[in-house]
Protein backbone atom coordinates (compact mmCIF):
# COMPACT_ATOMS: atom_id res chain seq x y z
CA UNK A 1 0.00 0.00 0.00
CA UNK A 2 1.29 3.13 -1.20
CA UNK A 3 -0.06 7.16 0.54
CA UNK A 4 1.13 10.04 -2.07
CA UNK A 5 -0.73 13.08 -1.86
CA UNK A 6 -3.65 12.13 -0.42
CA UNK A 7 -4.05 8.96 -2.97
CA UNK A 8 -4.28 5.15 -1.15
CA UNK A 9 -2.89 2.53 -3.87
CA UNK A 10 -2.80 -1.15 -3.67
CA UNK A 11 -1.45 -2.16 -7.11
CA UNK A 12 -3.97 -1.14 -9.69
CA UNK A 13 -6.46 -0.31 -7.34
CA UNK A 14 -6.08 3.24 -6.22
CA UNK A 15 -8.68 5.47 -3.60
CA UNK A 16 -8.46 8.89 -3.88
CA UNK A 17 -10.60 12.36 -3.36
CA UNK A 18 -12.61 13.09 -6.34
CA UNK A 19 -11.84 15.17 -9.29
CA UNK A 20 -13.66 17.25 -11.75
CA UNK A 21 -12.71 14.95 -14.32
CA UNK A 22 -14.49 12.21 -12.81
CA UNK A 23 -17.90 13.85 -12.33
CA UNK A 24 -19.49 12.77 -15.62
CA UNK A 25 -18.81 8.87 -14.88
CA UNK A 26 -20.13 9.27 -11.60
CA UNK A 27 -23.12 10.58 -13.29
CA UNK A 28 -23.41 7.48 -15.09
CA UNK A 29 -22.65 5.55 -12.64
CA UNK A 30 -24.86 6.67 -9.76
CA UNK A 31 -27.57 9.07 -11.50
CA UNK A 32 -28.34 7.87 -15.19
CA UNK A 33 -30.74 5.36 -14.67
CA UNK A 34 -33.70 4.85 -12.45
CA UNK A 35 -33.04 1.44 -11.03
CA UNK A 36 -29.12 0.83 -11.49
CA UNK A 37 -28.23 -2.85 -10.94
CA UNK A 38 -26.01 -1.55 -7.62
CA UNK A 39 -28.52 -0.59 -5.76
CA UNK A 40 -30.25 -3.56 -5.43
CA UNK A 41 -27.55 -4.42 -2.87
CA UNK A 42 -27.07 -0.21 -1.56
CA UNK A 43 -30.12 0.08 0.67
CA UNK A 44 -32.86 -0.79 -2.03
CA UNK A 45 -35.46 -0.40 0.77
CA UNK A 46 -34.58 3.63 -0.18
CA UNK A 47 -35.93 5.42 -3.19
CA UNK A 48 -33.02 6.01 -5.93
CA UNK A 49 -33.87 8.36 -9.33
CA UNK A 50 -32.38 9.65 -11.92
CA UNK A 51 -31.08 12.97 -12.37
CA UNK A 52 -30.37 14.88 -15.96
CA UNK A 53 -26.60 15.24 -16.23
CA UNK A 54 -27.34 19.02 -15.92
CA UNK A 55 -29.09 18.73 -12.75
CA UNK A 56 -26.67 16.98 -11.20
CA UNK A 57 -23.85 19.44 -12.62
CA UNK A 58 -25.41 22.13 -10.87
CA UNK A 59 -24.07 20.80 -7.51
CA UNK A 60 -21.52 18.17 -8.57
CA UNK A 61 -18.73 20.43 -8.88
CA UNK A 62 -19.32 20.78 -5.04
CA UNK A 63 -17.86 17.04 -4.68
CA UNK A 64 -14.51 17.88 -6.28
CA UNK A 65 -12.21 17.31 -3.21
CA UNK A 66 -14.64 16.19 -0.59
CA UNK A 67 -12.84 14.51 2.14
CA UNK A 68 -15.98 12.39 3.24
CA UNK A 69 -16.28 10.74 0.03
CA UNK A 70 -13.75 9.47 -3.02
CA UNK A 71 -13.39 7.92 -5.68
CA UNK A 72 -12.34 4.26 -6.71
CA UNK A 73 -10.43 3.43 -9.43
CA UNK A 74 -8.64 0.23 -11.08
CA UNK A 75 -6.49 0.82 -13.71
CA UNK A 76 -7.39 4.18 -13.74
CA UNK A 77 -11.28 3.56 -13.93
CA UNK A 78 -13.45 4.73 -12.37
CA UNK A 79 -15.59 2.51 -10.83
CA UNK A 80 -17.45 3.26 -7.43
CA UNK A 81 -17.20 5.20 -4.24
CA UNK A 82 -15.55 4.70 -0.88
CA UNK A 83 -17.55 7.39 2.06
CA UNK A 84 -17.99 8.34 5.44
CA UNK A 85 -20.46 10.26 7.49
CA UNK A 86 -21.02 10.95 11.29
CA UNK A 87 -24.19 9.12 12.53
CA UNK A 88 -23.27 11.38 15.54
CA UNK A 89 -20.89 14.32 15.30
CA UNK A 90 -21.14 14.64 19.07
CA UNK A 91 -19.51 11.97 19.79
CA UNK A 92 -17.36 10.97 17.26
CA UNK A 93 -19.31 8.11 15.46
CA UNK A 94 -18.55 7.46 12.20
CA UNK A 95 -19.72 5.25 9.30
CA UNK A 96 -18.21 4.13 6.30
CA UNK A 97 -19.40 2.88 2.90
CA UNK A 98 -18.62 1.64 -0.57
CA UNK A 99 -20.93 1.29 -3.82
CA UNK A 100 -18.66 -0.91 -6.73
CA UNK A 101 -21.14 0.30 -8.93
CA UNK A 102 -21.25 -2.30 -11.83
CA UNK A 103 -21.73 -5.64 -11.84
CA UNK A 104 -18.79 -7.17 -13.31
CA UNK A 105 -16.26 -5.68 -10.59
CA UNK A 106 -17.81 -7.27 -8.17
CA UNK A 107 -16.40 -10.33 -6.57
CA UNK A 108 -13.11 -9.58 -7.56
CA UNK A 109 -11.88 -8.46 -4.22
CA UNK A 110 -12.14 -4.39 -5.34
CA UNK A 111 -14.51 -3.64 -2.76
CA UNK A 112 -12.50 -5.28 0.41
CA UNK A 113 -9.30 -4.09 -0.88
CA UNK A 114 -10.89 -0.24 -1.30
CA UNK A 115 -12.54 -0.45 2.35
CA UNK A 116 -9.37 -1.72 3.32
CA UNK A 117 -7.67 1.64 2.20
CA UNK A 118 -10.17 3.89 3.49
CA UNK A 119 -10.22 2.34 7.06
CA UNK A 120 -6.96 2.63 7.33
CA UNK A 121 -6.98 6.18 5.87
CA UNK A 122 -9.83 7.05 8.09
CA UNK A 123 -8.35 5.70 11.48
CA UNK A 124 -5.07 7.65 10.49
CA UNK A 125 -6.76 11.21 9.44
CA UNK A 126 -9.05 11.53 11.93
CA UNK A 127 -9.49 11.17 15.77
CA UNK A 128 -11.80 8.37 16.30
CA UNK A 129 -11.83 5.19 18.38
CA UNK A 130 -14.50 3.22 16.38
CA UNK A 131 -15.27 3.22 12.75
CA UNK A 132 -18.91 1.65 11.96
CA UNK A 133 -20.59 0.18 8.96
CA UNK A 134 -24.48 -0.30 8.32
CA UNK A 135 -25.84 -2.68 6.04
CA UNK A 136 -28.53 -5.32 6.13
CA UNK A 137 -28.97 -8.77 5.84
CA UNK A 138 -29.73 -9.11 2.39
CA UNK A 139 -26.56 -8.03 1.15
CA UNK A 140 -24.16 -11.15 2.39
CA UNK A 141 -21.00 -9.93 0.61
CA UNK A 142 -20.76 -6.77 2.32
CA UNK A 143 -21.33 -8.74 5.82
CA UNK A 144 -18.22 -10.37 4.23
CA UNK A 145 -15.87 -7.98 3.36
CA UNK A 146 -16.72 -6.45 6.95
CA UNK A 147 -15.83 -9.70 8.79
CA UNK A 148 -12.60 -9.68 6.51
CA UNK A 149 -11.63 -6.98 7.76
CA UNK A 150 -11.97 -7.33 11.64
CA UNK A 151 -15.35 -5.69 11.81
CA UNK A 152 -16.91 -7.26 14.91
CA UNK A 153 -21.28 -7.55 14.54
CA UNK A 154 -22.22 -5.25 17.12
CA UNK A 155 -26.12 -4.95 16.56
CA UNK A 156 -28.96 -6.89 14.60
CA UNK A 157 -32.24 -5.16 14.72
CA UNK A 158 -34.71 -7.50 12.90
CA UNK A 159 -37.14 -7.47 10.45
CA UNK A 160 -36.62 -3.30 9.88
CA UNK A 161 -35.60 -3.18 6.11
CA UNK A 162 -38.30 -4.36 4.24
CA UNK A 163 -37.74 -4.77 0.15
CA UNK A 164 -39.53 -6.77 -2.17
CA UNK A 165 -41.83 -8.03 -0.34
CA UNK A 166 -39.51 -9.27 2.52
CA UNK A 167 -38.30 -7.93 5.61
CA UNK A 168 -34.41 -7.88 6.63
CA UNK A 169 -32.34 -7.09 9.39
CA UNK A 170 -30.42 -4.02 9.38
CA UNK A 171 -26.94 -5.14 10.73
CA UNK A 172 -24.25 -2.80 12.50
CA UNK A 173 -20.88 -3.86 12.47
CA UNK A 174 -17.28 -1.66 13.61
CA UNK A 175 -14.10 -1.55 14.54
CA UNK A 176 -12.14 -0.16 17.24
CA UNK A 177 -8.93 1.60 16.84
CA UNK A 178 -6.82 -0.64 18.64
CA UNK A 179 -8.24 -3.63 17.08
CA UNK A 180 -7.34 -1.88 13.75
CA UNK A 181 -3.98 -1.46 14.95
CA UNK A 182 -3.26 -4.95 16.15
CA UNK A 183 -4.92 -6.17 12.91
CA UNK A 184 -3.04 -4.37 10.34
CA UNK A 185 0.25 -6.37 9.78
CA UNK A 186 -1.72 -9.42 8.62
CA UNK A 187 -3.68 -6.96 6.10
CA UNK A 188 -0.08 -6.26 4.85
CA UNK A 189 -0.95 -2.37 5.45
Amino acid sequence: MEKRNCTYKDNELIIRPIEEQDLKKLWELIYKEDAPEWKKWDAPYFPHNSIPFEKFMETAPTWVGKENMWVITVDEFVCGIVSYYFEDEQSVWLELGIVIHEAQNWNKRIGTRSLKLWLNHIFNSLPLVRVGLTTWSGNERMIRVGEKLGMQMEARIRKVRFYEGNYYDSIRMGILREEWEALKPALKI
